[in-house]
């Protein structure tokens, strides 16, 4: 099967473009110093009340923005039960990840394998005639244009707005930022649901866009986790993160090639590859910070950065 460079690129977009969304919703929580393990459950949880609503409304937009509700009522949880009252974020983070997904596949068993209404592709005018440029790039659905907009879009926030130096330093310095009259649990509980409210996103860009439809398995099981990995693979940082993101889309999409080319090798190993080759990536990072020699360092360091220091504790106001 012959593919050019131009549709590469443009299926290499539209596999990562939840992905990106998931882990940048992540990137925001967690600089302002909240985990959230419910990522999984919530893309779940999110593709199933995308594609319902969508399918009884007939209306793509109202299916995303209930996934996106989805998504925020569920960082909302979290946020009132691991930062409002303090307990075990991974705890709880963990336990809503279960909730979600069972939630999904039993409230969605009605709408398993039925047809429904899908994102239609966006050309943008005179930038899409552009050659290689055009197929690439400007030749997609809204969400991918969304998600490839939401990574400046995101960089900018945190280093360039006064609100993202705020979430940054709640996310440092929780008890500094009180004293100078900011108030840490809110800016957490804001930016836990926001952080949800995207990857909710990310679970309709699934079934309304990049693998239409509703099921069991639903084909998205297990991102939330890889999102999460992105997260420590790009160093806190949108745009290595979402560098992360399409690398992992890249795997995924070159999985699905070999099957092609290597009949002989049983489809479920390509299908399965990217997640080892990505936890060997964090690895080969963790060995790097590690490791005396210095080029190998300066290569891992361009991957990596510190996580942020109030992360995963609990903040109490005094």
């Amino acid at each position: 099967m012959e593919v050019s460079i131009p549709s590469l690129v443009a299926a290499i977009l539209v596999m990562a473009a939840p992905l990106v969304l998931a882990a940048l919703g992540e990137t925001l929580t967690e600089k302002a110093g909240v985990v959230n393990l419910s990522l999984d459950g919530t893309i779940l949880l999110g593709a199933m009340s995308g594609f319902v609503i969508a399918s009884e409304s007939q209306s793509v937009l109202l299916g995303f923005i209930a996934a996106a509700c989805t998504g925020a009522s569920v960082g909302a949880v979290l946020a009132i039960i691991g930062v409002r009252l303090g307990q075990s974020q991974v705890a709880v983070g963990f336990a809503l990840t279960f909730l979600c997904r069972d939630l999904a596949y039993f409230l969605g068993n009605p709408y398993a394998r039925q047809q429904g209404p899908q994102l239609e592709t966006l050309q943008i005018p005179i930038l899409s005639k552009i050659p290689f440029l055009g197929e690439a790039f400007f030749s997609h659905s809204a969400i991918v244009y969304v998600s490839l907009l939401a990574i400046p879009g995101c960089y900018y926030f945190l280093y360039h707005t006064r609100q993202g130096l705020i979430l940054r330093s709640v996310g440092e310095n929780p008890d500094g930022c009180w004293a100078r009259g900011i108030n840490p649990l809110r800016v957490q509980i804001l930016y836990t649901v926001i952080g949800g409210g995207l990857v909710g996103l990310a679970g309709a860009a699934f079934s309304l866009a990049v693998k239409p439809g509703w099921g069991h398995p639903q084909g998205c099981e297990g991102i939330g986790w890889i999102a999460l990995a992105l997260v420590i693979f790009g160093g806190w940082n949108p745009i290595r993160v979402a560098a992360g993101a399409y690398f992992f889309g890249m795997l995924q999409l070159l999985g699905i090639y070999f099957q092609d080319y290597f009949t002989t090798i049983p489809p479920q190993i390509f299908q399965v590859a990217p997640f080892p080759l990505m936890i060997f990536a964090l690895i080969l990072i963790n060995l790097g910070h590690k490791s005396r020699n210095q080029k190998l360092t300066g290569w891992i360091k361009l991957f990596s950065g510190r996580p942020p220091n109030w992360l995963g504790k609990t903040y109490k106001q005094t």
